[in-house]
């Protein structure tokens, strides 16, 4: 049935009607203010008095424009189509009957009443950021290693199915130890052995595809929504795999087991910096680029080896308008993010924590940058920062003493990550938790630092405002909002 007119859309038609009727000239331009509807369909004075309407939002003054006499018609007709929208979601309105009502945030949160509507924000889920709490929360890994990162489990039952016998231990908990221990070793090149085993497992095609599916379940259990996550094709071809072969069972496994899940999972192809075949693997790496492919990194020991020497590799990606991001100040200093940004086009650095070294104190106590860390920090460069596995590694002696937060205070453009979830004995979950429990962070800082990874990553623009918009900053503003207005 066709609802009949207010008397304010009666008034307003009316009065449009005749403002285009009285136009003087075609370029003479008025503006006029419509007082805004107070309500629907007020009664005469001395009629019996109606239920006020339940408004869904608060009504703002509209304007309308008065233009030339040409153009007129059809904004008029518009703007009276606007008002009838209007004033027939009030009359829909009027016909809700009042109660509680559900207010939908994406999130793995149960529902509380306040006030008579049905929100998350004082939930048992609620609270000051615990790992618990983190897990549920969306998070952005920008820097993981595939091969870095295999359940225990699963090696062994790997290294039972491809005949790799050189596992110390076959049993899973004791597995799992041995790589941390090995791991903890205080020295990037120590830190790097224990790899041999992951890597002697993911020898065949169905062991890498495996991997991969594993890899996206743990991640998408653990809240993460978006991931990069990287591994060297040349590792994986001592069985007579090809780089193309070993990039396809990645892809296969990723699709697999991000299916059904809140994650977006991503590859970058790394080569090894003390290896020759860079430019290969860059090649292999743009070829599946519409696959899943999105960035092209050098990984392994970086004293000794630095990122110029695989230069061609990288002025083959710029030319192919392909996206670069180099392991550079981890395990040297700054001459080996100088020359990761500037010689190699590195948008991002892996871990480039020590640009500290290009940091001065002054008398009074202030941090002075150098001119690279000016130029990082005026550029948004990100850094994939892995505060444990800088621990591990011996870049820093522990948590609490890494420069993460000073680069927060400081307004760099820093990203959270695990490096190895294997070897370091981490999730990203556990990451945030250890810089809640050493720096005090809260919502908004962790909101901060996941936002931060989403907009650096290599997803195309759209895709990652879709992510931050619609998953990220709606999720995370309930838990936000408990800290503004405790829970009532």
């Amino acid at each position: 049935a066709t609802m009949p007119e207010s008397s304010s859309i009666q008034g307003f038609r009316a009065s449009a009607m005749s403002v285009i009727d009285t136009a003087d000239t075609p370029s003479r331009i008025k503006t006029a203010r419509r007082e805004p509807m107070r309500s629907v369909n007020r009664p005469e004075s001395g009629a019996e008095s109606a239920p006020r309407p339940v408004l869904t939002e608060p009504m703002r003054p509209t304007w309308v424009r008065l233009i030339p006499r040409s153009s007129m018609i059809g904004e008029a007709s518009t703007a009276i189509a606007k008002m009838e929208k209007v004033d027939a979601t009030m009359a829909e309105t009027r016909t809700t009957p009042r109660g509680p009502r559900r207010i939908d945030i994406p999130g793995p949160y149960p529902p509380a009443i306040i006030c008579g509507m049905e929100t998350p924000l004082n939930g048992p889920d609620v609270g000051h950021p615990t790992l618990e709490r983190i897990r549920r929360a969306p998070k952005v890994l920008l820097h993981d290693h595939l091969d870095g990162g295999l359940r225990p489990s699963t090696i062994i039952e790997l290294a039972d199915e491809t005949g790799y016998a050189d596992l110390p231990t076959a049993d899973a908990d004791e597995l799992a130890a041995w790589m941390l221990r090995g791991a903890n070793r205080k020295d990037l090149t120590l830190y790097l052995e224990t790899f041999a085993h992951t890597v002697g497992v993911m020898q065949t095609a169905p062991a890498i595809e495996r991997v991969a599916r594993e890899c996206a379940e743990d991640l998408a259990a653990d809240g993460v929504v978006y991931a990069e996550i990287r591994f060297a094709p040349e590792l994986h071809t001592e069985r007579g795999l090809s780089l193309d072969a070993v990039i396809e069972a990645v892809i296969t496994g990723f699709e697999a087991g991000a299916s059904g899940t809140d994650l977006t999972i991503r590859i970058i192809c790394s080569a090894m910096r003390h290896l020759d075949r860079g430019l290969e693997v860059a090649q292999a790496a743009v070829r599946h680029r519409d696959h899943g492919v999105v960035g092209f990194d050098i990984a392994g020991p970086e004293d000794g080896f630095p990122p110029d020497d695989h230069l061609l590799a990288f002025q083959y990606c710029q030319r192919e308008n392909f996206h670069v991001t180099i392991h550079a100040g981890e395990a040297y200093g700054p001459r080996s993010i100088w020359k990761a940004v500037q010689y190699c086009g590195a948008e991002r650095l892996g871990h480039g924590i020590r640009i500290v070294e290009d940091w001065t104190t002054t008398p009074g106590g202030e941090t002075e940058l150098g001119r690279l860390s000016h130029f990082l920090r005026d550029a948004r460069i990100p850094l994939e920062v892995c505060p444990t596995s800088n621990v591990n590694t011996g870049v820093i002696e522990r948590i609490e003493d890494h420069p993460i937060d000073k680069l927060v205070a400081l307004r760099f453009r820093v990203t959270v990550n695990t490096d190895n979830r294997l070897m370091s004995g981490v999730t990203m979950s556990s990451e945030m938790a250890a810089l809640v429990d050493a720096f005090g962070y809260d919502w908004a800082r962790l909101r901060w630092l996941t936002v931060n990874a989403m907009k650096s990553s290599f997803l195309p623009f759209r895709e990652r405002l879709q992510i931050i918009e619609q998953i990220i900053k709606p999720r995370y503003a309930p838990l936000e909002a408990w800290q503004v207005e405790p829970p009532l």
